[in-house]
């Protein structure tokens, strides 16, 4: 496929290219790859100005490039065909996606599958081998349900979602139309309810719902636990990594991004277009403000408020965090100052 083919298919995203000024030298494009690791054929791009280096030294034949005349000089004396865009990562997201299509089965209901004949299964839906569906199910239109997922009673699946296989929908589980749930993950166990007592723990059933709302994407091993009572709730397009526990009771708001091994304990607010990054802790009815973003390995036990940045354990503002960091680094000599002046003290 040729370089300007590639462009016609991007859509008008771009505010400039090399085709412009060169119309002929329009190269066939074969692929995408890393500029680190592209070869003649490849398509690549860099972020920004700290990425140039990369641009004197890879064998892309093009590039998607920032807004930077320095960058699409150093590419234009290589003789590397390049476009230019505000946003260069989401244009290669886009490009990738003309090489690459996951793998998507065709309909039809494989025989060692199982199915509650009270199930309600929509059009053009795939149901893989060793799929168990109970009693209640409702299965919407071109719905894929990979090998030995087990959905069950009463839950809804909506149109067009993923499920892939080994992945468990539980009972009481409701998930939106174009979601995609990864291997591995659980949706709508029961949540962690125990009551202490004298004799010991007392289990506390665990009877509400568990909501995913549209275009929710559910990374693998990850769990989302429904609640006593009311409704653990994910917002529509909400992104969520592997290794990721959701507890019961709480709600996630729209937009957001959840990295691997993030956990929040029962009754969390988070709200919309929050960015949690990996190994994030939250305590018990925490309130994490819309935008508000934690680096990784916070821990939050306590209120966020909007639009805040936070790191640490216990979190704090993620700019006491870097003082806080770079006197850390110093305490050996901070320390070493302190005893001689307390021999000064002493000695006085």
């Amino acid at each position: 496929m040729k370089f300007s083919e590639i462009l016609q298919r991007l859509g008008d995203v771009t505010t400039d290219r090399s085709l412009s000024v060169n119309p002929n030298h329009d190269p066939e494009i074969t692929g995408v790859a890393a500029i680190d690791e592209a070869t003649n054929g490849n398509l690549s791009y860099v972020e920004g100005a700290k990425f140039g280096s990369f641009i004197a030294k890879t064998n892309a034949s093009a590039l998607i490039l920032p807004q930077d005349e320095k960058l699409q000089a150093i590419a234009q004396e290589r003789g590397i065909v390049w476009v230019s865009t505000p946003e260069p990562r989401l244009l290669f997201a886009k490009a990738i996606a003309i090489f690459y299509q996951p793998y998507r089965p065709a309909p039809e209901i494989h025989p060692s599958a199982v199915i509650h004949p009270t199930a309600k299964i929509g059009s053009d839906v795939y149901i893989g081998p060793h799929v168990v569906i109970e009693q209640g199910v409702e299965v919407g239109n071109s719905v894929i349900i990979h090998p030995n997922v087990v959905v069950y009673p009463d839950a809804k699946i909506g149109d067009r979602t993923i499920l892939h296989a080994n992945c468990t929908i539980h009972e009481r589980t409701h998930i939106g139309a174009d979601c995609v749930i990864f291997s591995g993950a659980v949706i709508g166990a029961e949540g962690f309810g125990f009551v202490p007592t004298r004799t010991g723990w007392l289990k506390m059933e665990q009877s509400g719902y568990t909501v995913l709302e549209d275009g929710v994407v559910v990374g693998c091993n990850s769990a989302i636990d429904r609640p006593a009572v009311g409704e653990t709730r994910v917002g529509r397009n909400t992104v969520i990594d592997n290794l990721v526990q959701i507890g019961h009771g709480s709600q996630i708001g729209a937009g957001c991004a959840i990295a691997g091994q993030a956990g929040m304990a029962g009754g969390v607010k988070v709200g919309n277009r929050v960015i949690l990054a990996g190994q994030v802790g939250i305590a018990n009815q925490v309130k994490i403000g819309d935008g508000a973003i934690a680096s990784a390995k916070t821990g939050i036990h306590s209120d966020v408020p909007p639009g805040e940045i936070v790191s640490g354990t216990p979190a704090v503002s993620h700019k006491i965090y870097l003082k806080a960091s770079a006197i850390y680094n110093r305490l050996p000599d901070i320390y070493q100052s302190l005893k001689q002046l307390q021999r000064k003290l002493n000695n006085s």
